[in-house]
Formats: C-alpha cells, sequence, structure tokens
C-alpha cells in the first residue's frame, strides 16, 4: 500500500529503542518510552500560506527527525507501526 501526506504531513517510521540498557539490564515492554526518533517515509506538498503560495516542507523521504513525544497520529500499514505529524510536530533534524 502507498500513502501519500496531505498539505504539512509528514508519514514517519518510529525508530526502535534497544531492549537492553548500557549495563546489560533487559527492559521490559511496558516500561520503555515512546522512541522520540523517526525516519521520514513521506511527506505532503507543503504548507498553504495566506497569500495562497505553498511553502515547501524542509523534510524528505529519508531524513532522521526528532520528534515530541506526544505528537502525532499512530497508524499502522502494512504491518507496521507509523506516525502521521504535521511538520510543525518536527523538533530537528539529526544528521550525521
Amino acid at each position: 500500500m502507498t500513502i501519500r501526506p496531505l498539505h504539512d504531513r509528514i508519514l514517519a517510521r518510529r525508530v526502535v529503542e534497544q531492549d537492553k540498557t548500557k549495563g546489560g539490564l533487559f527492559i521490559p515492554g511496558n516500561a520503555k518510552e515512546k522512541p522520540l526518533e523517526a525516519v521520514v517515509i513521506a511527506v505532503g506538498s507543503g504548507k498553504l500560506l495566506d497569500n495562497g503560495t505553498i511553502q515547501a516542507i524542509s523534510v524528505k523521504a529519508g531524513d532522521k527527525i526528532l520528534i515530541g513525544k506526544y505528537t502525532g497520529s499512530d497508524v499502522k500499514l502494512d504491518d507496521q507501526n507509523h506516525i502521521i505529524l504535521s511538520e510543525d510536530d518536527v523538533l530537528a533534524v539529526l544528521e550525521g
């Protein structure tokens, strides 16, 4: 299934966190927090401004981004969990 986000929306997949701490302790599933890193899968066309022009989205597919803990809407596509969020919910682009 292909999906195309509308306007200033971004489709991303959260980066899976490790099951162990650096000290070697296993973390149970209910104690894990939602990951703050995600990989952009698809982006919309951009935000429609008041003057009628479209402002392009500053991230592209494949970018690794940092998002807020409780932002976006979780969706399941092809048995994988994704998140749809607004460009305003992206905190930073991780480079390197």
